[in-house]
């Protein structure tokens, strides 16, 4: 079965940086999309970045020019690098698998195409 498992959140300063990781088995890396998610209290699911079997990536908005998504494909690992981390950034972060990918096929940042999900990992911004 599908298995996604986030790791690397925390508490940390405004300005300060977290490199998330997301572990992942059960299907096939030769095709798949992977994005990275995230909620904030009292507000939808947001996607942030993806990245897929083309090492294609896509970012939104609030992540271009401050996150970036990564991968090692040896290691079935997702990274998501959060940098210039503002207080907004505060929310617990998900990383969802679409087998058969790649990205392109699909709008990677809208959950309606995963249907894979990890536990997910708190990231707070705070000083």
């Amino acid at each position: 079965q599908v298995q996604l498992q986030e790791s690397g959140g925390g508490l940390v300063q405004p300005g300060g940086s977290l490199r998330l990781s997301c572990a992942a088995s059960g299907f096939s890396f030769d095709y798949y999309c992977v994005s990275w998610f995230r909620q904030a209290a009292e507000k939808e699911r947001e996607g942030i970045a993806a990245i897929d079997s083309d090492n294609a990536t896509t970012y939104s908005h609030s992540a271009k020019g401050r996150f970036i998504v990564s991968q090692d494909i040896a290691k079935k690992t997702l990274y998501l690098q959060l940098n210039s981390l503002k207080p907004e950034d505060t929310a617990m972060y998900y990383c969802a698998a679409l087998p058969g990918g790649p990205c392109s096929w699909v709008d990677p940042l809208r959950r309606a195409y995963f249907g894979y999900w990890g536990q997910g990992t708190q990231v707070t911004v705070s000083s």
